[in-house]
This record gives structure tokens, C-alpha cells and sequence, in this order.
């Protein structure tokens, strides 16, 4: 099988692409000129994973924190770290679970391709004991303890506790403590052979690469995979949100809120077209350049370095979610509220329209200039069934009516919920 040339006129950027005979899907974004090199190893298995279908229709529940828990685990092989592999090649690595995936990665500017023989051969090499399990239970417990005591961590996962009534984004990605005590090799070894399997992962590189080199050590590491038939089991989700508000105390100068909008569940998975008008919309609303963004900080209801809003998504699930830091949280969701209230009775017009298309294009056109970036992009993308240079077009092609009637689907004020970390009054 050959690489597939996929490429974008208007950006003059070209990446290529296959269904490997293993299975697994292959991203290459060659940056000749670039000194360093990136790649990550993603499987689309996070968090919200607890509950399953397998080949033979059996339904399994897992103690919640294991996909964390099983990203830990997997750089201790039989053969040892890893890491220490790694240090030998000069490769700064790392990993990471998120809500619906779990990634693996590395950025060198050397022995690319010793570095990428780690990534490949770890990855497809579980070692699971009762002792190095044990062993990692405390430490995972320190980190779930540390989030625990995190203002930030804590106003985000009380919004979505707010926010979500079935879903499991409501949890913690670590799990518990409590949680994570009944973790177990066997429950380790049952989730590997569930999701890690190369139909359900993808490998995305960027940077200075040769494609023919890197496929010769593709072809060389990858082992065959069956096809993929695990099912994700997702409760469905009412509509409404389960608390309007919510909040804590904690040891800090200065309150930190979110405010979310829960997101029309029959299209949480956006297309690229879709996609396209939720970020100009949110542009539109709180870019620096927006009135909401002027009214708020004339109003000393926000600052401008820890403003933001985000359109966050999942399957079964979409949020956008806009926080920062507030002397009266209370006011500045008022505020969003009522300028959200206002763009809907009024509509986004012409001229908005404009000029948050070249915002955000010119956002996004600064990412293909970091190939940490690219290949990241590339496996959200790739997960979410999305082409990215597609992407791009859609900012611009977009219409007016196009944007405006994705308005009331991702900002309903009806199904938002405040999440509040405040001051401790003492």
C-alpha cells in the first residue's frame, strides 16, 4: 500500500496518510526545514471508558481511573523503563489520558527513528505483575490527591458534575483513591485487549522526516491487529442540566469560575463545517476583539490573562465553556448570559462574520508552524472523523445562515450551569 498525498492549495501544506495492513491509521507531516521531530501514538480509549461491549456481546465495568491508570503502566516493560530507553536516545517523552483518548509521545532532534522503535515497541508490549501494579497505586494517589487540592482542576470538574447527570465526564480521569485500589492486572490486561488494538489507534508524526525511512520502521514493529469490535457504552444524557450552580472554597486571593453550556447531544460530534461556525460564534463572543470581551473588562469582571472560552467535546457529549478569574463571578456570568441572550435576538451580522473568519484562520494557520502542533491536530482529528485542511476551507466557506443557526444549539442559557471557586471567607 502507498501513502496518500493529502493537501491544501490555499495553505501550501501537504501531510500524507494510511490505513496501514496492521490496522493502524498513519499520519505524516514532513517539515523539511524544521530541526526537531514529534511524534504521538493516541488510542481512542480515555476515561470515560468504564463500561463496555466486547467481540462476544459481554458487558464490562472497570473501576473508573484505568485508563490513567494503564497509560502508567505501560512504560514499565519486562525489560524495564521505558524512560530509560529514552534518555539513551536523548527523546524527551511523555503520555497523557484524556476524557476519550489516551496518547503516547516523543520530540527529538536526533535518533528519530530509534526513538520511534520505543514508541512502537512499548506500546504493543503490556508487562502487568501484583507488584508493579502495587507499586504504582500510590503514586497515582499522591496525583488524584494534588488535583484534588487544585482550584483550577476543581472548578472544571464541579461544572461538568453540575452540567452532566449520566455521563461519565462527570469523573475524575483519575478515578479515586477509592477507585483505583480495586485496579488490578487482570482489569488492566482486559481493557488492553478492549481498545488498544492498531485499528483503533493512530500514529501521527511531524517534522523533519524522511516518509520512507519512517515507513521502514513502521512495517518493521507493527504486529497485526484483528479487526476492532469493541463497543463504547455511553447512558444517555437528559437534555437539562442537573444544577444551576456550584461552588467551593479554597485558599486563594481571587475567585475562578466556568460557566458551561451544555451542547446539543444528537450532534456532539461536530463535521468540519460544524466545527467551523462553533468556533467563529465563540470568536465572535469572546475573542479579545469582541464587545462581550470589552464589556466584561470595563466592568473589572475579568482580566485579560486568564479570560478564555473553549468548545470541549466527546462522544455523547459538547460544551462551551468560558472561565477565568473574577472578583464577582456571579456578575460576569450574568453578563455572558446577557450578551448571549442579545447576539441571539440580533443574530451574528456581516461584518462580525468577516473579520472572525480571519481571526481564527490566522489562528489556526499559526499552529502548522509548530510540529507539536500538527501532529496533536492531526490525532484529535483523526479520532473525531475530521480532515483538517477540510477544516480550514469550512472557516472560510461558511454562510452567514450557516453560522447563525448553529447559534441556539451550542449556547443554550436555559442549559448552563456556574461553577464558582471561591475565597475562603476567613
Amino acid at each position: 500500500m502507498k501513502l496518500k498525498e493529502i493537501s491544501s492549495n490555499h495553505l501550501n501544506e501537504k501531510y500524507f496518510y494510511m490505513k496501514h495492513p496492521s490496522g493502524l491509521n498513519i499520519y505524516l507531516y514532513p517539515k523539511k526545514d524544521y530541526n526537531s521531530s514529534y511524534a504521538v501514538l493516541g488510542v481512542n480509549y480515555g476515561s470515560i471508558d468504564a463500561t463496555f461491549k466486547t467481540s462476544n456481546n459481554k458487558i464490562i465495568t472497570v473501576p473508573d481511573g484505568i485508563a490513567h491508570y494503564l497509560e502508567h503502566k505501560l512504560f514499565e516493560g519486562e525489560k524495564g523503563s521505558a524512560f530509560d530507553l529514552y534518555a539513551k536516545t536523548g527523546a524527551s517523552a511523555n503520555a497523557y489520558t484524556s476524557f476519550d483518548k489516551t496518547a503516547y509521545l516523543f520530540s527529538c532532534s536526533d535518533k528519530f527513528q530509534e526513538s520511534l522503535e520505543i514508541l512502537l515497541d512499548f506500546v504493543q508490549s503490556p508487562y502487568f505483575t501484583d507488584e508493579n501494579v502495587e507499586k504504582e497505586r500510590g503514586i497515582i494517589a499522591q496525583e488524584i490527591k494534588m488535583y484534588e487540592d487544585s482550584p483550577d482542576w476543581r472548578v472544571y470538574f464541579n461544572l461538568l458534575t453540575a452540567m452532566y447527570k449520566n455521563h461519565p465526564i462527570n469523573l475524575d480521569i483519575a478515578g479515586t483513591v477509592e477507585s483505583i485500589s480495586r485496579i488490578t492486572p487482570e482489569y488492566l490486561y482486559e481493557c488492553y485487549k478492549a481498545f488498544y488494538n492498531l485499528n483503533n489507534m493512530s500514529l501521527c508524526i511531524s517534522g523533519n522526516i524522511d516518509t520512507d525511512d519512517t515507513m521502514a520502521i513502521i512495517d518493521k514493529h507493527l504486529k497485526y491487529s484483528e479487526p476492532f469490535s469493541t463497543e463504547r457504552i455511553i447512558p444517555q444524557e437528559p437534555r437539562e442540566v442537573v444544577k444551576k450552580e456550584v461552588s467551593q472554597s479554597f485558599d486563594i486571593g481571587t475567585s475562578v469560575f466556568q460557566l458551561g453550556f451544555k451542547g446539543n447531544l444528537e450532534t456532539a460530534r461536530a463535521s468540519e463545517k460544524d466545527l467551523a461556525c462553533t468556533n467563529i460564534i465563540l470568536t465572535a463572543l469572546a475573542s479579545k476583539a469582541s464587545p462581550m470581551y470589552a464589556r466584561l473588562l470595563n466592568l473589572g469582571l475579568i482580566n485579560t490573562s486568564s479570560f478564555d472560552c473553549e468548545y470541549m467535546e466527546a462522544p455523547g457529549m459538547a460544551a462551551a465553556i468560558f472561565a477565568g478569574e473574577s472578583s464577582d463571578p456571579y456578575k460576569a456570568a450574568q453578563v455572558i448570559k446577557e450578551e448571549i441572550e442579545k447576539i441571539h435576538a440580533s443574530g451574528i451580522d456581516e461584518e462580525t462574520l468577516n473579520w472572525t473568519k480571519k481571526s481564527l484562520y490566522g489562528e489556526n494557520i499559526g499552529g502548522f508552524n509548530s510540529v507539536n502542533g500538527i501532529a496533536n491536530s492531526l490525532l484529535d482529528f483523526s479520532f473525531a472523523e475530521r480532515e483538517i485542511f477540510k477544516y480550514m476551507d469550512c472557516i472560510f466557506k461558511v454562510s452567514l445562515d450557516e453560522v447563525n443557526a448553529k447559534l441556539k444549539e451550542i449556547l443554550d442559557v436555559e442549559a448552563s450551569s456556574l461553577s464558582v471557586v471561591k475565597p475562603n471567607e476567613k
